[in-house]
């Protein structure tokens, strides 16, 4: 059976991420105690479901050093777990949960909302390092939807590797675990002609593979994630986020994150370019 787990903070995105499973064939399971799941697992085992979505979350209490142990035996005994993990922002949680005025489930223990904001984060801490994460701060519902899916889709692999590039004056994203910086490279926002392209069109890779430095930068970085990226792997580590950065997340980025994604295809790569999504979606809603 597949199974995919679904955590994270409150005001993050669990309900769009478990209705999105929902639609496209899972059966999903809403906030059940971590300590009824090996019986529920059976039972959809014993009745041939192949697909099945379970979020947990912080209103059940659990204990996240049980989930671990839990997603161990549930992998030792055949079936493929996954985990996902959604995350945001303090300032876009605080605001989330004033626009939509629910109350946060750790209020209750005598906390205002931006210290149970800040409890619940340190208390998922340990089930988020063994998650894909997506941060969706900056993310609307059907962005949101779009990476999910995109996720859940990918073929069975050794391990999942995301590569996002992004600009360095908008904020650097968070849950990456290795940040490299393109600013040192030549940058073509400074000739008219090339500035209006990305690192996705061939005026910006001829000019690119016309600068040495910049292969040597892709060999470097391809040579340091070839050589680790196997040890993380042999430490049970399912994801691995790498940030590329650039002043703008247009040029420089964009490129070498689409040259390392050719040199790393034994992994399965996902490829967000942060800075050209959020462009494409401010230019559908002119």
């Amino acid at each position: 059976m597949r199974i995919v787990l679904i955590s994270g903070l409150s005001g993050s995105g669990k309900s769009i991420a478990l209705r999105l499973l929902e639609d496209i064939g899972f059966v999903c399971i809403d906030n059940l105690p971590v300590k009824l799941l090996p019986e529920l697992i059976a039972y959809y085992t014993l009745n041939q479901v192949a697909q099945l979505g379970i979020s947990v979350d912080i209103r059940s209490r659990f204990n996240p050093a049980e989930v671990n142990e839990l997603i161990a035996s549930l992998r030792q005994q055949g079936h493929h777990v996954d985990v996902l993990f959604l995350t945001s922002s303090e300032n876009v949680l605080l605001r989330r949960f004033s626009e939509t005025r629910r109350s946060h489930p750790l209020i209750q223990e005598q906390k205002t909302l931006k210290e149970s904001v800040a409890a619940e984060r340190q208390y998922l801490s340990t089930l988020q390092n063994h998650a894909y994460v997506i941060d969706t701060s900056l993310l609307n519902v059907q962005q949101l939807r779009r990476q999910v899916q995109q996720w859940v889709n990918l073929p069975i692999a050794p391990m999942h590797v995301v590569l996002e590039s992004f600009g360095y004056k908008y904020g650097v994203p968070t849950g990456l675990d290795f940040v490299f910086d393109m600013r040192c490279l030549p940058n073509p926002f400074y000739d008219d002609q090339l500035r209006p392209f990305t690192g996705l069109d061939e005026s910006i890779k001829a000019f690119f593979a016309q600068q040495p430095i910049m292969i040597e930068m892709i060999d470097d970085l391809a040579h340091f994630l070839q050589r680790w990226l196997p040890r993380m792997e042999e430490e049970s580590r399912s994801y691995v986020n790498i940030g590329i950065g650039c002043t703008g997340g247009q040029h420089r980025s964009v490129y070498v994150v689409e040259a390392l994604a050719q040199q790393l295809q034994k992994y399965a790569v996902i490829i967000r370019h942060r800075q050209l999504e959020n462009s494409q979606v401010s230019k559908k809603k002119l």
